[in-house]
C-alpha cells in the first residue's frame, strides 16, 4: 500500500483508521537496505504523519513523528507503545520565538499537555499558527540532557523539508527493535542520517545530458547531477565552449519557483537567473549551476510559510528563524563538487554573496574574480534586498 493510500480518508472515518494504517504498513524485506533507502523511507513516513524510530549510538532510541502533522490518534498509539511522557523537540531559534528557556544545547524538549496534545504540538511547531493559538502555553523546557538521537532527528526533519520540530518519546534500543518488528515501523540510525546528509552534497553522478537552447544563450548544454544517496537533482547549464580548468565565468543559482517561474516581485531571483544567462551568453561561455535548494534550503512550503510571516512584518531572516531554521540552510559545497566533476578549478564567480566565495575557496576552487550581479529594486523587494545587505553581508 502506498503512503498516499495510507493517508486517504476524511473526518471520523480517517481518524478511526489512522492507527490501523500505522500497524498495517507493508514491509519491503526483499529490498536491499542501505542508509539512503532507510532514510528515504523514514522521510516518506514523516511526511505522511506516521512515526519512525531513530536508533542512537548507545542503548537508547527515539520514537518520533512530525509535530506539524501531529494527530491525536497517532500520538495516542505512540504513548501506548512507549508508556512514557511525550515531548516536542524544538530548535533554539523556534524556542526563542516562544520565550522558552534554552537549558540544553542546540535544541530543547517541551512536555506535551495531556489535553489536546496534537493541537499543542502543531502550535509549538508552526509560527504561522501563533496568532491563531495565542493563549497556548506557557511552555517550559526540560533541563535534562538531550538524548543523542534528538539532533539527528531534527536533521532528518530538515531533509524531509518539514519544520524542524518533532514529537518524541524515548525508549530502550531493545524495546525499539521489538516495536519496529511488531508494528512494521521504519528504523533509521543517527549514523544513517549523518551519512545521507553529507553524501547528498558530496557524491554526485551525471544522470542526464542534452542540448538546451535558452533565450540569450542558444548554445547551451544541460547536465543533471543526482546525489548518490538519493535526493533532488542539481543542474549544470554549460553555455558556449568552455575549457577546463578555467578560469570560467560561473553563477551559483539556488532554485526559486516563485521568482524563477512565477515572476514573483518579492525577491530578485528571477532577474538574477535570466540576467546571469544573458551575461554568460553575451560573454560567449560560462556555467550556471541551478541548485535544488529552494528557499535558502528550507523547501518551498516552508518558504511560503516564511512569506506569511513576512506579511506580518518580520524580515526574511527573522521569518526563517521563527520557523526554527537558520537564516540560510544552503550547502554551497555541492557546487564545488559539480565544478570538480566537470574539471574546473578556477572560476570568475558572479555573485554578491561573500559566503559563496568563501565556501568555494574552502572546497579547493580558486575564485580569481568576483563579478558583481545586481538589479534594480522594486517596491515589493526593496526591504528584502536591504536585509540581505545589512544582515547577511551581501555586497549590494
Amino acid at each position: 500500500m502506498s503512503a498516499n493510500a495510507r493517508t486517504r480518508g476524511t473526518g471520523a472515518k480517517a481518524k478511526k483508521a489512522g492507527v490501523a494504517r500505522v500497524k498495517g504498513r507493508k514491509t519491503h524485506a526483499n529490498v536491499i537496505s542501505t542508509p539512503a533507502v532507510r532514510v528515504g523511507r523514514a522521510i516518506q513516513d514523516l511526511r505522511t504523519g506516521l512515526p519512525v524510530i531513530i536508533m542512537g549510538t548507545g542503548k537508547d532510541a527515539l520514537l518520533t513523528c512530525a509535530a506539524e502533522l501531529a494527530r491525536d490518534d497517532v500520538l495516542g498509539q505512540m504513548r501506548a507503545w512507549c508508556r512514557g511522557a511525550a515531548h516536542v523537540v524544538l530548535t533554539h531559534n523556534r524556542a526563542r520565538t516562544l520565550k522558552i528557556r534554552l537549558y540544553t544545547k542546540d535544541a530543547v524538549r517541551v512536555a506535551l499537555p495531556a489535553d489536546a496534545p496534537a493541537r499543542a504540538a502543531r502550535a509549538l511547531a508552526d509560527p504561522t499558527r501563533d496568532l491563531h493559538d495565542p493563549l497556548m502555553g506557557p511552555w517550559t523546557a526540560l533541563r535534562d540532557a538531550l538524548p543523542d538521537t534528538v539532533l539527528p532527528a531534527l536533521r532528518l526533519a530538515k531533509q524531509a523539508e518539514l519544520l524542524p520540530s518533532l514529537v518524541v518519546q524515548s525508549l530502550a534500543a531493545a524495546t525499539a527493535r521489538r516495536l519496529a518488528r511488531a508494528q512494521n515501523l521504519v528504523v533509521v540510525s543517527s549514523e544513517d542520517i549523518a551519512f545521507t546528509d553529507d553524501a547528498a552534497h558530496a557524491r554526485l553522478a551525471i544522470v542526464a545530458r542534452a542540448q538546451l537552447p535558452l533565450a540569450g544563450a542558444e548554445n547551451t548544454r544541460v547536465l543533471a547531477f543526482r546525489p548518490e544517496a538519493g535526493g533532488r537533482e542539481h543542474l549544470a547549464l554549460i553555455i558556449g565552449n568552455t575549457e577546463p580548468p578555467g578560469p570560467v565565468l560561473v553563477r551559483l543559482h539556488s532554485e526559486c519557483l516563485t521568482g524563477d517561474l512565477l515572476g514573483s516581485l518579492k525577491c530578485d531571483c528571477g532577474d538574477q537567473l535570466r540576467g546571469a544567462i544573458a551575461a554568460i551568453g553575451k560573454q560567449g561561455a560560462g556555467i550556471l549551476l541551478y541548485l535544488a535548494q529552494e528557499g535558502r534550503g528550507i523547501g518551498l512550503i516552508n518558504k511560503l510559510k516564511a512569506y506569511e510571516l513576512q506579511d506580518q512584518g518580520f524580515d526574511t531572516i527573522d521569518a526563517n528563524e521563527r520557523l526554527g531554521f537558520e537564516a540560510d540552510e544552503r550547502r554551497f559545497a555541492v557546487a564545488a563538487e559539480i565544478l570538480k566533476h566537470l574539471g574546473y578549478s578556477h572560476v570568475q564567480l558572479m555573485t554578491n554573496n561573500p559566503d559563496k566565495v568563501g565556501v568555494l575557496r574552502q572546497q579547493g576552487i580558486a575564485v580569481v574574480e568576483r563579478v558583481a550581479h545586481q538589479f534594480p529594486t522594486n517596491r515589493h523587494n526593496a526591504a528584502y534586498l536591504a536585509t540581505k545587505k545589512d544582515r547577511s553581508g551581501h555586497l549590494l
